[in-house]
């Protein structure tokens, strides 16, 4: 299963972003390997407008099953996962990836 996190870096000891749309990278990983892989995101930082929905494009490109993040994506952004079908899950700011995929998976998230 494919996992995504907004992220502040692009390893397990990054922090999850609580942002969804300006957040600097997209993390994914695969929950039957544990392998990472980090996708560029600063683009959208720079949005004035439409952050969230351009980002929702790339992970929908990405098609996780999950997708862990501080707050959780606006309106427009949602609009744009919902042709996924991905369970997203928020609260996870400050967390570090590892600690953020560990309560997830132990169903404390």
């Amino acid at each position: 299963m494919k996992i995504l996190f907004t992220a502040q870096g692009t390893g397990w000891d990054a922090k999850v972003d609580p942002r969804f749309g300006r957040c600097p990278w997209l993390v994914v990983v695969d929950s039957e390997t544990n392998e990472l892989t980090a996708v560029d995101n600063s683009d959208s930082s720079e949005e004035a407008h439409g952050a969230g929905p351009k980002t929702s494009r790339k992970v929908v490109e990405l098609a996780p099953a999950v997708i862990i993040t501080g707050n959780g994506p606006g309106g427009n952004a949602a609009t744009v996962l919902e042709m996924l079908d991905a369970k997203i899950v928020t609260g996870a700011a400050g967390k570090t990836l590892k600690e953020a995929y560990e309560a997830f998976t132990a169903g404390t998230l």
